[in-house]
């Protein structure tokens, strides 16, 4: 076990303000495999002044050197992708396959677009007799999650850096070892000191703090719809800007004609993938009455191939939600054909890939997002039922369509209450907007829509 000490703040590591620690735990064996501070109120009023100190001159920057700092902690990021991984798989607890392709491979991708749009955004436009001027809105307060920590960590950061902004990040206390790393790559990239700062902490001390801090002039929070609630309530009461990316309950529409077996394959694993601790994840599966038997069938077979390829939950209390989930499916009359509440036999916070079967859209298991390996399979009537099904829930995060013909299939995309929609199986694309309708957030991250979100518009009139 390494005990790891201080705060990155003004450019270098700096002992934390009080003795508490936070124990890391691999939740794969339960094993404690670090220590890290748990900060305070006084490391997040350090790391925001620090911030507040290095925004004029950052934000003067040319957008040019902007651009070579993120190229350069691209290029980091891309030299010690391996190193990365490995931390992530022993603090989350994914496959190390997985934590090379997604969690050390996606944020490369996200880090170099950013680099792209820094040298070519138009941060300074005429229209008419007026200069628009696109500016930092300053000092960005950072709260990131667990189940994706180092993309969400670059998805915040990049876009601000890009900008022109500076920023503290709290990293999820379940995951703090990458967003350490993370602050390494930072310092090997030559950013200046005080443009990026990392207070590791719990999230009602450390996280109520920087979202409390009167030198924080934007919060973007990603996490639980309860929690970006509160943060935007607090944000409220002193008129900051806000972008909130929060839960999600996202159907996967199989219309008749498209190819079931595909669409029901791809849509369990993207369920089981990261062990469902994905907030995007399609956890509904809609399917006309006429193929619903057969979807079931499919569903889960394929859930069944994924007993000993995912990995655990990250914690045990995580573990324990999922479970109770999965009992309240069964007591409210969904039928389990695949999986079940039992833990599988192997140590750590494993949960079995579970398939619920007669599923109506006002069960629990339809409505609550469960951020586990669950897949719910719903009957629908009509493309009118199904649309009111999928639409049905207080949640618009994501979702996805599968059709015979892509037209028809985005005909429906086009009605459907989401921030992002896949049509038969579309790829990720790191410069497409994400963000959520209704209760799953506000703003968007990625792309040029993500940089957007870190500035604040100037208009002179000549």
């Amino acid at each position: 076990m390494k005990a790891y000490d201080g705060m990155y703040i003004d450019g270098a590591w700096r002992p934390a303000a009080g003795p508490d620690v936070i124990e890391v735990v691999n939740p794969a064996d339960g094993q404690v495999i670090a220590t890290v501070p748990a900060g305070t109120a006084e490391d997040v009023d350090a790391a925001v002044r620090a911030a507040r100190a290095a925004l004029p001159a950052w934000a003067a920057t040319p957008p040019a050197e902007r651009a070579a700092r993120l190229a350069a902690l691209r290029d980091v990021l891309v030299a010690w992708q391996e190193e990365i991984a490995r931390t992530v798989t022993a603090e989350l607890g994914a496959p190390l396959k997985l934590s090379q392709t997604v969690h050390a491979g996606v944020p490369v991708a996200v880090a170099g677009s950013y680099a792209e749009l820094a040298a070519t955004y138009p941060f300074e436009e005429r229209t008419g007799n007026s200069t628009v001027l696109h500016e930092p809105v300053g000092v960005v307060g950072a709260i990131t999650p667990w189940n994706y920590p180092l993309h969400q960590i670059v998805a915040k950061a990049a876009p601000a850096l890009a900008a022109g902004c500076t920023i503290v990040v709290k990293p999820a206390e379940d995951t703090p070892l990458v967003a350490r790393l993370f602050a390494e790559a930072v310092h090997e990239a030559g950013v200046p000191a005080g443009v990026f700062n990392l207070v590791t902490g719990l999230g009602p001390v450390a996280g109520q703090a920087l979202a409390e801090h009167p030198g924080v002039d934007l919060v973007s929070f990603t996490g639980s719809t309860a929690v970006g609630r509160r943060i935007g309530a607090v944000a409220a009461g002193a008129v900051k800007k806000v972008a909130l990316e929060l839960g999600g309950k996202s159907a996967n529409v199989i219309l008749p004609g498209a190819d079931l077996a595909r669409a029901v394959n791809v849509g369990v694993a993207n369920v089981m993938s990261n062990s469902g601790q994905t907030c995007s994840a399609w956890t509904r599966m809609l399917v006309h009455r006429d193929q619903y038997d057969e979807a079931v069938e499919l569903a889960a077979a394929a859930a069944a191939k994924y007993g000993d390829r995912i990995g655990p939950l990250v914690n045990a209390k995580q573990q324990e939600r999922v479970r109770g989930y999965i009992e309240k499916g069964v007591a409210e009359g969904a039928r389990l054909v695949a999986g079940g509440p039992d833990a599988p036999p192997e140590k750590g916070c494993f949960v079995s890939p579970t398939v619920f079967a007669d599923v109506t859209p006002d069960m629990t298991i339809a409505q609550e997002e469960i951020f586990g390996p669950v897949l719910s399979v719903l009957r629908y009537e009509d493309e009118e039922d199904a649309l009111r099904i999928a639409n049905g829930t207080v949640y618009g995060l994501a979702g996805a369509v599968w059709a015979g013909d892509e037209a028809e299939a985005a005909a429906f995309a086009r009605r459907m209450e989401a921030g992002q929609v896949d049509i038969n199986g579309g790829r990720f694309n790191p410069l497409a907007p994400f963000g959520g309708y209704k209760q799953s957030g506000v703003g968007r991250e990625l792309g040029v829509h993500g940089l957007t979100e870190y500035l604040q518009t100037k208009s002179l009139q000549f």
